[in-house]
């Protein structure tokens, strides 16, 4: 006998001792036995410990009970499938018992076992044998007891099993003809006497129709119809009733199809006098609305009549009478008192209809963006007159309702300032009601109201501050309720005007100033919050005490008191530590010269914040706060030690506290520059060039900043460190990952450094530093990218900026290397091509003149063989003209005219003129530059015409008034080429900030939109890509369009049989498909328009195409799987309900496998498809309602049990396949 089975049998044998205390000492042993994986047990093992646990279920101790129960779960996975069925019998059988606590012991040994069923591949079968026993067993239970408690038993077990996540998948394919018996067993049971079993059964129907057939589902909703139209009595149709609604709630989209026969029955019901069965008819109602919001379209307008209608249904409550005369009500309560036997509000259900009519108005809401104008005139009103609801529970869904129709149209709507006086109307006075859920109802709307629509309280913040006062100082207030009114007004107070709270100080800074010195730390900390902003109100930035009217002596000393109180704690909360240091730092920004002797202590106090490692980022930042106050504030006395705690921060592995160093060193630099010694910058400045490397642009940027501020401040203190970080500075230079705010970072520091002579390297030195790289050997030139070129360009303009008087010798160097042919052939090429660049980005600032001899240069280099240099002369040109207009353009003009083989040179020249120079140079220019492109823009060349096109999109833009017309003439041109040309050109006016032109463009888009129904394929192409343009940048240009625009959208991600031709190459015949670009630019703007146009498009219409999408071409697949998984995001409501059409094109994309003899390319770009396909079915399974779709949980079984497929699933989701299980959305991180 192995030691595992003797320790096993010598526990087995305490389990039977007389003594309770050793039969629970021994099961507990076993429990955490069968806890460990590495248990093994024989057969005989196995039977013996089932049979005892089995007993020990009927021990006459309830504590030995409960530990058997506890070891039944990791028991399941211990043992083979017969002792997990024997398991299962004898707890069946224990639920008939007469003995009512082993029927709930049992009950819970049987949903235990439940619960550890296996998941994986091998455990299936065992899992569909239990289920079937347990079925079968339990509705014979059900049909025999007639015992109410056994039947609730049964129901929730049997509800707990088809909840299980994997169960739809096992029921469904192996068991189909159980799920007739459960439907028939649970309809037997909603005829109930009893409503607990009746209530049970609806629970347990709702888990059945997640997972069963369509036939069965139809069937089941059939039954509830004819039952319904029997009028049966009023507790049996309450019963029905109920069950739609979860029924709906559970079996989603598939009740869509039903609808047009359940509204009328439902509406019906609604006129009956049951407040009950009026409840959950609107439950059914807003179930039908968050599920089906395309098929419940037509019955909007009906069951929006009936919410408006019921919402205010309150038949035992006069509001009129409350409006009109509150003090007569203080009577009227007196004489209610006295009548309480006749009615008492215990019995008054009339305020569920109320709340369960506000819910189906949210729900509608939430899910009709296209109906919103129209609530904001139906719905808005009657929610706003809702506000004086005397019900709690009521008050806070129709605060709910409108906070979400709200949030719905934030970013703009002409009525929000229409409803903001009558929201604060109605509210302000709720404010300081006794009840505490109403007033945190009315501030979580004010401040979805303040968010919405910013600024639009602040004629009302007189009213306001009474009840925000009264939250803050009533001694009945919770700490949730301060917290909320805190954070209302610390809302208010950054959204709006600080001069619009100056006159309400005396009120409001001593009720804050309480809440600051509460002993509850998150009080004190959203306390210290608002005090920061009070202090800002005081004085804002930049404002002297005189220029305002408002005096902030009076409160200075005491803000400033019961701050230092919390600043000077050490044994407080984090948080309450950093607000505080927040907090007096912004007193010192704003208030320091009132501080006196005061600001001396607070500064060391920073200090010795700075050295803590708990409080060191935020006291940082507090310190860049004060170093930068426009009062000056005198920090010599802590600057030299916190100049060496600074420095030594830059030392440290967290990058947001070596951000920080580097903004605040940049600040006292900047401001402070006089009080700081050269030595104290030692520390600092021997920190720095390690900083300035690639690996973290931002980090190398603002390093840069900080060296440009002190080659201005204190030059000389950069001597030492020149070396080394002008090495780093030049590595970044010839980095390709430079540009933008890294690249002028550098621009101002080799100025500063011209202009300060900080360091021993003069002009001339660095010139040579910047360019030796481009003249050295060939395998040191070829080293550099191509963006590093322009980086250098750059830099030499710059440094040719600062010094005027080296110009015209830099010039004549650059204009030397273009034509100097004595340079070896390989350090010709690279030379040249930044000589070419160098000279235009110098030219681009007028240093050039119109030199005939520079434009000979340029000329000699566009007949160069080589394209690099050819290009660079292009930009070179364009850069010049840039900065001589008068001496530039009219060469350049001329010699595209005459020079049609450098034509796309010169053009690219003229496109950096166009974009670069201000529309008042360019003026005089635009009939002649207009005529010239619209000579060119038929031609044959595909990127001539778009060059022509950009170039008129950009010309456009300097004088729309007079242009856009002019180019929508154009339209009625005979040739296709000239109409795809000017709709390309309408791109290049989209920019993506407000323009003149938007106005313009907004009336005449829609003619321009008009070339999608063009004749011409490649004109439709262009059309798209222009709408995909306007829909990416200015959305609110083509939204009202959309009704117009999107059949022909749609009609273009067809494919048509007509563009599709096959062509012989040698023995091979191939297909060439001549729609594919069209089809391609149409799902290309569709998945622009999910982020920028959600709202105008009907979902399940666009639905149908991307499922389309997915059998199409590898491109337009990529672009439909993308598109998929963010619909999931954005609307997994209408996703679900086309989920069983969408898994099989996604199904057969990750089953497909290449053909053995293909190409690496093929495989490559299918396993790419696959990859993509399962971010899809991942971003699907994380919707939880997928569980419910038979086909996607056995797609998800197939993936799990694919080895191959399950890895691909893995590495995009970056986790574990062990968990894989449908039952878990198959997440796997």
């Amino acid at each position: 006998m192995s030691s595992v089975s003797y320790h096993i049998s010598s526990l087995l044998e305490k389990m039977t001792s007389t003594d309770k205390d050793f039969r629970f000492m021994a099961t507990n042993d076993l429990m955490l036995e069968l806890q460990k994986d590495s248990i093994k047990l024989d057969e005989d093992s196995e039977r013996k410990v089932v049979n005892m646990l089995l007993r020990l279920l009927e021990d006459k101790n309830g504590e030995v009970q409960n530990l058997a129960v506890k070891c039944l779960a990791p028991l399941v996975s211990k043992v083979k499938e017969p002792q997990v069925e024997v398991m299962v019998d004898i707890l069946c059988t224990n639920m008939t018992s007469d003995k009512e606590q082993l029927r709930d012991i049992s009950s819970m040994g049987l949903k235990a076992v439940i619960a550890e069923l296996p998941l994986s591949a091998s455990g299936l079968s065992l899992t569909a044998s239990v289920c079937k026993k347990i079925t079968s067993q339990l509705i014979g239970a059900l049909g025999k007891q007639e015992d109410v408690s056994v039947q609730l038993e049964a129901l929730d077990i049997l509800s707990d099993m088809l909840g299980s996540h994997f169960e739809g998948f096992i029921l469904k394919s192996t068991y189909l003809h159980l799920f007739s018996c459960l439907f028939f067993t649970f309809i037997v049971q909603l005829t109930s006497s009893r409503m607990a079993v009746r209530k049970r059964s609806i629970l347990a129907l709702g888990q059945l129709v997640a997972c069963c057939s369509p036939a069965l589902f139809s069937q089941l909703t059939e039954h509830l119809l004819k039952e319904l139209a029997k009028n049966p009595q009023t507790s049996l149709t309450r019963t029905y009733i109920q069950c739609l609604a979860t029924v709906s709630r559970q079996g989603g989209h598939r009740v869509g199809e039903h609808l047009e026969k359940l509204i009328p029955m439902v509406v019906k019901f609604t006129s009956v006098e049951d407040d009950e069965l009026r409840e959950y008819c609107f439950q059914a109602f807003e179930a039908f609305i968050r599920k089906c919001p395309k098929e419940m379209s037509p019955h909007v307008a009906t069951v929006t009549k009936l919410c408006m209608k019921f919402m205010t249904f309150d038949p035992n409550y006069n509001y009129d009478d409350n409006e009109e005369d509150e003090d007569s009500m203080d009577i009227e309560d007196g004489a209610d008192e006295e009548s309480d036997d006749e009615y008492s509000d215990d019995d008054d259900m009339s305020w569920k209809v109320r709340r369960s009519a506000i819910k189906c108005l949210e729900a509608l809401i939430s899910t009709r963006r296209d109906l919103l104008l129209s609530f904001y005139s139906s719905i808005c009103p009657a929610l706003l007159a809702r506000f004086k609801e005397r019900e709690e529970n009521v008050k806070a869904d129709v605060f709910a309702a409108f906070s979400t129709l709200l949030r719905q149209t934030r970013g703009g709507s002409s009525h929000h300032s229409l409803i903001v006086p009558v929201i604060v109307k109605a509210l302000h006075k709720q404010l300081k009601e006794k009840s505490l859920k109403s007033r945190q109802g009315c501030f979580c709307l004010l401040t979805e109201v303040a968010y919405t629509v910013p600024g639009a309280l602040e004629e009302h913040i007189p009213v306001l501050i009474p009840g925000i006062v009264f939250s803050l100082t009533d001694k009945s207030t919770s700490s949730t309720m301060r917290i909320d009114a805190l954070s209302f007004f610390h809302v208010l107070l950054i959204s709006h005007h600080p001069q619009a709270f100056q006159p309400h100080m005396q009120m409001l800074l001593p009720a804050v100033l309480t809440c600051v010195e509460d002993t509850f730390y998150k009080i004190t900390s959203e306390a210290l919050l608002v005090t920061q902003q009070l202090i800002k109100v005081m004085r804002p930035q930049g404002q002297t005490t005189t220029s305002s009217g408002f005096d902030p002596k009076p409160f200075i000393q005491k803000v400033f008191s019961v701050t230092m109180k919390r600043l000077k704690a050490t044994d407080i909360d984090q948080e309450v530590k950093e607000r505080a240091i927040s907090c007096m730092g912004h007193m010192v920004c704003h208030l320091g010269d009132h501080l006196g002797t005061e600001l001396q202590g607070v500064l060391g106090i920073f200090l010795d914040r700075l050295k803590n490692e708990i409080t060191r980022l935020t006291a940082v930042k507090t310190l860049t706060l004060i170093s930068a106050s426009p009062l000056k504030i005198d920090m010599t006395a802590i600057l030299p030690e916190a100049l060496s705690v600074l420095g030594s921060f830059l030392r440290k592995n967290q990058r947001v506290l070596k951000l920080s160093t580097l903004a605040c060193l940049t600040a006292l630099v900047t401001h402070h520059a006089a009080s700081i010694k050269p030595a104290a910058l030692e520390p600092v400045l021997s920190e720095i060039p390690p900083l300035v490397d690639e690996s973290d642009m931002h980090v190398s940027q603002v390093s840069i900043t900080l060296l440009t501020c002190m080659a201005k401040a204190c030059p000389s203190s950069l001597a030492k460190i020149s070396s080394s970080v002008l090495s780093g500075v030049f590595k970044l230079i010839h980095s390709p990952l430079l540009q933008g705010g890294a690249l002028l970072a550098i621009l101002d520091f080799l100025q500063a450094l011209v202009v300060s002579k900080a360091t021993n390297l003069g002009y001339s030195q660095l010139l040579k530093s910047l360019m030796e790289p481009f003249q050295s050997s060939k395998s040191s030139a070829d080293a550099l990218h191509r963006q590093s070129y322009h980086s250098v360009a750059r830099c030499v303009a710059a440094l040719s900026s600062a010094s005027p008087k080296e110009t015209p010798g830099t010039v004549a160097s650059l204009i030397q290397q273009v034509c100097d042919s004595s340079f070896q052939l390989y350090r010709k090429k690279s030379a040249q091509v930044l000589s070419l660049l160098c000279l235009g980005e110098v030219g681009r600032s007028g240093s050039l003149g119109g030199s005939k001899e520079v434009q000979g240069v340029i000329l000699e280099a566009f007949s160069s063989t080589n394209e690099e240099i050819k290009t660079a002369a292009s930009c070179a040109l364009g850069g010049m003209a840039v900065g001589s207009l008068n001496e530039f353009l009219p060469f350049m003009l001329k010699e595209i005219s005459a020079q049609p083989r450098r034509q796309y040179l010169l053009l690219h020249s003229l496109k950096e003129v166009i974009s670069a120079c201000p529309a008042s140079s360019l003026s005089p220019h635009v009939e002649s530059i207009w005529a010239l492109l619209f000579q060119h823009c038929e031609s044959q060349e595909e990127g001539t015409r778009n060059l022509v096109a950009e170039c008129l999109g950009k010309l456009t833009l300097v004088n729309p008034a007079q242009l856009l017309p002019r180019l929508k003439q154009q339209l009625k041109a005979g040739s296709p080429l000239t109409r795809s040309t000017v709709v390309t050109a309408v791109k290049f006016t989209i920019v993506d900030h407000p323009a003149p032109i938007d106005s313009l463009l907004k009336d005449s888009i829609g003619d321009f939109l008009k070339t999608l129904q063009d004749s011409d394929i490649n004109v439709r192409r262009v059309a798209l890509v222009m709408f995909n343009s306007a829909t990416h940048n200015k959305p609110s240009l083509v939204k009202g369009l959309l009704g117009t625009i999107l059949p022909h959208l749609y009609k273009e991600t067809q494919i048509r049989k007509d563009l599709i031709r096959e062509v012989e190459m040698g023995p091979f015949k191939h297909t060439v498909d001549d729609g594919l670009d069209v089809r391609k630019a149409a799902f290309e703007c569709m998945y622009t328009l999910l982020d920028s146009c959600l709202e105008g498009l009907d979902v399940l219409q666009f639905l149908d195409h991307v499922e389309e999408g997915l059998k199409d071409h590898y491109d337009i697949k990529m672009l439909t799987f993308l598109m998929l998984a963010r619909l999931v995001s954005l609307c997994p409501a209408a996703v679900l309900q086309r989920l069983d059409r969408l898994v099989e094109p996604l199904k057969a994309t990750c089953t497909t496998k290449v053909k053995a003899g293909s190409v690496k390319q093929e495989f490559e770009k299918q396993e790419e498809l696959r990859r993509s396909a399962m971010r899809a079915v991942a971003a699907l399974l994380a919707v939880p309602e997928v569980e419910r779709s038979p086909s996607m949980t056995e797609f998800a079984n197939q993936i799990r049990s694919n080895a191959d497929m399950a890895s691909i699933y893995q590495s995009v989701q970056g986790g574990e396949a062990g968990g894989l299980g449908p039952t878990e959305s198959m997440d796997m991180s």
